[in-house]
């Protein structure tokens, strides 16, 4: 059985078991966290889609553990103008397991 959950603004597409770094979400490790923005459940042929979401369905993940990505490397530069300009950024995240898809 698999599910398509919304969260942190994005879409993914779960199993049971699985392992994932989502955005971050305030949460203790080992903590467990419902899902309930599910989009589509399915199960081998049959698939159930939400308009925009499945009633009653949820996912339950456990929280593993919070940190951050590699570095992202932005450069910006202007040829023959003297301009350039360097940065980072690293993302929060939060990796979690999923346990079980209730749907």
């Amino acid at each position: 059985m698999y599910a398509v959950i919304k969260t942190g603004g994005k879409q993914y597409k779960v199993v049971a078991g699985e392992k994932l770094k989502i955005e971050q979400i305030p949460a203790d490790i080992g903590s467990e966290i419902t899902i309930d923005q599910v989009l589509a459940v399915g199960a081998g042929e049959t698939i159930k889609f939400g308009a925009p979401l499945v009633e009653g369905a949820t996912v339950l993940l456990s929280v593993i553990s919070q940190g951050r990505h590699d570095k992202v490397k932005i450069f910006k530069m202007r040829r023959r103008k003297h301009y350039q300009k360097h940065q980072g950024h690293r993302q929060n995240y939060t990796e979690v397991q999923v346990v079980s898809i209730n749907g």
